[in-house]
């Protein structure tokens, strides 16, 4: 029962926040930093525990009873799970000691703590989860605090409709993953995963026809429409292509938790659940095959919008992106393994650039335009070479965590054949661009002549220890990740999958030195074009002017949403508004005011007050009486 603690303790540091962080303020940290920093410590208990195979199932209560339908919460830790515990603690740990210097001074200092320490208790309930609904509540729960640190300076139009932007565009992948979770009842009864897991085998043949008696033979497999539907949550939640177009507007929050949810945490939870549910995938090659490309999609796209980004956190969103791509391809092709390896070296380099960022945001005065920076590595020394470290983490340059996960990844795809061999290629080339941007933001963000304002030139210095502590350790942690035996440990979470090992033969070192080679062409690139030929930029911009066009404006897809979706829904609401708001339900009760105001002057004039009126009508009355019994 120890290990409740783990997502209690921040759940605790977010109900002190929230009751009293108007008497707390500048001293939030101090609350919710220990909460974190326990979580950790526990976590570390836990990994000892799971180290040597061993599985634990804690149950807490019955969380609903009806009919056939019994849900408890409880815990479920294996190796996947501490896995994602020691990610998500690390990480939250060292972003709640940034933040003490990032935020400081800021009126919602302790909102923001509040805030995190509530994200970071929903994370860790969502990989602890040992049922269905238990993931969909928590996944929900991530979504919010998502929602509420997008908009955390809400006084800002940009801030609130980003915030509104990513909670709408999750709420289609929500639908999806939630008819998913219903069909996972309906076909198995059960929402534990265990209950679920022993009946797959059962279960795999199952077909069900999409239309019924109608419509001729639809038949598709119960497996591949549970898997598709539940794909769709992930699809949202891990910003693949097409719902990814909320992941960058999201950078408009404070960096802090540009780091913690949109890099390391959040995000990866669409690739957590599809690894987490492997078994249900394997039964379903149709689904795996689109998990795949979508993936590959994602991770294309991705690669292809950053290298043309102006904006420093923008750049670093759309590598996420592209990261993820990554990931999630090779969940498809069945490499587990390897998908949650490049996901845990992912997230210490990633969070290690979002966090770079903001160091040069907070030294620059919040400036965020590449174009406005440059000559900043004599000034900055710790952000630039903490920065340079996470950029050949990204880049897969050789001995950092990123060449050991993402040669691992390259390589399990190569081996799955077929279409692996296919998006094993393309992921080559987005190698290539991968690296090209890392150093394009480091070129053009360090090097050179100093493009900053006058203004603020002159009182460029490195931040408080509170944000480059975090930085060194998240460095440390970039190189130190490829060493510590974390694909073996992965593996023993899928028996029977992937093996985790080292593959051998020529496939293997074909792979590395191509990899390599797409990292070292990358980086020679964006050095050549950055900073031997500073005009080359401009020239090459125009010489290819659509392709120029086609990554700055992101592929066009927010403007495609926007005229396909958007503005079609907005006439159609303007529309509704206006001929059953206003003409319908508004005519309705204005009809009822305007009837009984007629009826008000009708009694008005018969409720005169004159008695010769009243004799009038009394003698109206009389003769028509008797008018009435003369002639009927």
């Amino acid at each position: 029962m120890v290990y409740a603690l783990i997502p209690l303790l921040p759940l605790l540091a977010f109900v002190v926040l929230g009751l009293g962080g108007h008497v707390i303020r500048e001293r939030a940290h101090l609350i919710a930093v220990p909460a974190v920093v326990g979580s950790f410590l526990l976590s570390l208990m836990a990994l000892s525990e799971v180290a040597g195979g061993a599985v634990l199932r804690i149950p807490l209560y019955i969380w609903a009873n009806s009919g056939d339908l019994t849900i408890t919460l409880g815990l479920f830790i294996d190796q996947l799970t501490v896995a994602m515990l020691m990610l998500v603690t690390i990480v939250s740990s060292l972003v709640h000691v940034y933040t003490i210097g990032y935020m400081h001074g800021e009126p919602g200092y302790a909102r923001f703590f509040s805030n995190i320490a509530l994200f970071t208790f929903s994370m860790l309930m969502l990989v602890m989860s040992d049922n269905f609904l238990q993931l969909f509540v928590f996944w929900e729960a991530v979504g919010l605090c998502s929602y509420l640190l997008i908009g955390h300076w809400y006084e800002r139009e940009s801030a609130r409709a980003a915030a509104t932007k990513a909670f709408l565009v999750n709420r289609i992948g929500d639908f999806g993953f939630m008819v998913g979770i219903l069909l996972v009842f309906v076909t198995f009864g059960s929402l534990q995963y265990q209950a679920v897991f022993s009946q797959l085998d059962k279960m795999a043949e199952g077909t069900v026809n999409l239309f019924g008696t109608i419509g001729g033979n639809w038949e598709i497999s119960v497996m591949t429409m549970i898997c598709l539907f539940l794909f769709v949550g992930a699809v949202g939640k891990s910003a693949q292509v097409p719902l990814h177009v909320w992941l960058p507007d999201a950078m408009e929050g404070p960096t802090p938790i540009s780091a913690l949810i949109h890099a390391a945490t959040m995000v990866t939870a669409g690739v957590f659940m599809v690894a987490r549910l492997a078994p249900l995938y394997d039964l379903s090659p149709v689904a795996m095959d689109v998990v795949a490309i979508v993936g590959g999609a994602t991770m294309f796209l991705g690669a292809t919008i950053a290298m043309t980004q102006t904006d420093i956190k923008r750049v670093v969103a759309y590598s996420t992106l592209s990261q993820l791509g990554y990931m999630m391809m090779a969940c498809g092709l069945g490499a587990y393994v390897s998908g949650m390896y490049h996901l845990l070296t992912h997230g210490a380099f990633k969070a290690l650039l979002f966090l770079g960022c903001g160091a040069v945001i907070i030294a620059l005065h919040h400036e965020q335009d590449m174009r406005k920076m440059g000559g900043l590595k004599d000034k900055l020394p710790v952000t630039y070479w903490t920065f340079v470290i996470g950029s050949l983490a990204l880049a897969g340059f050789p001995l950092t965590a990123g060449f050991f996960s993402k040669d691992a990844l390259l390589l399990s795809s190569w081996m799955s054949g077929g279409l692996g061999q296919v998006l094993t290629v393309l992921g080559l080339l987005t190698a290539l661009m991968t690296a090209f941007y890392s150093f394009r933001l480091v070129f053009v963000t360090f090097w050179g002549e100093s493009r900053v304002d006058p203004a603020h030139a002159g009182h460029i210095h490195e931040p408080s220890k509170t944000m480059t502590v975090p930085l060194l350790i998240l460095a440390v942690l970039s190189i130190l990740a490829g060493y510590i035996g974390i694909p073996e440990f992965l593996a023993q979470a899928f028996p029977g999958g992937e093996s985790g090992g080292h593959h051998e033969g020529a496939a293997a070192t074909g792979i590395m030195i191509a990899a390599t080679a797409m990292g070292i062409l990358g980086i020679g690139g964006a050095y050549f074009v950055y900073v031997k030929s500073p005009g080359l930029p401009d020239r090459l911009a125009a010489q290819w002017q659509s392709l120029y066009q086609l990554s700055l404006n992101k592929w066009f897809v927010d403007e495609a949403y926007d005229r396909t979706v958007v503005t079609p829904t907005l006439k159609i609401a303007d529309s509704l508004w206006k001929r059953v708001d206003v003409a319908i339900i508004d005519g309705a009760v204005n009809g009822v005011a305007r009837a009984v105001a007629w009826g008000g002057w009708v009694t008005r004039v018969l409720q005169s007050g004159q008695a010769q009126n009243y004799a009038l009508a009394m003698t109206v009355g009389a003769v028509m009486i008797l008018g009435a019994l003369i002639f009927l």
